[in-house]
């Protein structure tokens, strides 16, 4: 017995949620962190504004459709656990980090979303309305997918995928195909089409990752096999020193680590 388009937009819908669900609770270890050390330490808010106006342009799209209701549990979600991720970035900020979130805040989260509210509700009326929302939500996100590539070039630059986790990248290429078999059977080009791109940018991902995995752990055979040059002239560190030096390298690499994950989180 064949199934339906609709059994089979469901079965893709809620399996997109489950995974989105997932995706957006990824950047609690980088929140936990600001907590407990009262301090953003170089993060930005950026990811986090950019997530949440695409949560609420598709939570508005989905209303106004009135058929894709799994977008609107979905994106409620996001809009509910995004702004409680810039709360705690606006309370642990520092003066210029929290001036600029506020500002940016105010741009694209009240600003554009107000303007996309009167342009759809007055200047455009009818299935013209929710076609005009559909394709700016289609730019928008064709922009986040493409926000990525910053993080492959660094990948192919450093020859290393420390900071292209691989876990995330292949749960972001799922949660693209779930919301493209989503939009195909619910017959919506604004839903299926961006995540044509979300996929295929999550396969280069996985691919980049496939080509660099083992680079770095050559590197360091590498260095571990070249010879020592005699007649340097060498700096004896202590134990505390020693110990002191790894940990901030290790900070600073968690940091950097936890920025790209971030980064790569607003693709929803």
């Amino acid at each position: 017995m064949a199934l339906s388009h609709n059994t089979l937009a469901l079965t893709f819908g809620m399996l997109g949620n489950i995974i989105s669900f997932l995706v957006f609770l990824a950047p609690i270890s980088t929140f936990y962190r600001i907590y407990k050390k009262k301090s953003t330490e170089g993060f930005q808010s950026l990811p986090y504004l950019v997530a949440l106006f695409s949560s609420m342009l598709w939570l508005y799209y989905a209303l106004l459709k009135k058929d894709a209701f799994l977008l609107i549990t979905i994106n409620s979600f996001g809009c509910v656990v995004e702004t409680i991720y810039i709360i705690l970035y606006i309370i642990y900020a520092p003066k210029d980090a929290r001036n600029l979130t506020f500002k940016l805040l105010s741009a694209m989260n009240v600003g554009s979303f107000a303007l996309i509210l009167l342009v759809t509700n007055y200047a455009v009326h009818g299935s013209v309305r929710v076609q005009v929302l559909g394709w700016i939500c289609v730019t928008l996100s064709v922009s986040v997918f493409a926000a990525p590539l910053s993080i492959v070039a660094q990948v192919v630059r450093t020859k290393s995928v420390e900071f292209m986790p691989f876990n995330l990248s292949f749960t972001l290429t799922l949660s693209a195909t779930m919301w493209f078999g989503y939009g195909l059977f619910l017959k919506d080009i604004c839903i299926a089409l961006p995540n044509v791109l979300g996929f295929g940018l999550g396969l280069v991902q996985m691919l980049v990752y496939a080509i660099y995995r083992n680079s770095g752990e050559k590197a360091i055979k590498k260095e571990k096999k070249a010879p020592i040059e005699p007649f340097k002239i060498t700096v004896v560190e202590t134990k505390v020193e020693k110990i002191e030096s790894e940990k901030k390298n290790k900070d600073e690499d968690n940091e950097e680590k936890n920025k790209n994950e971030d980064l790569m989180t607003c693709i929803v």
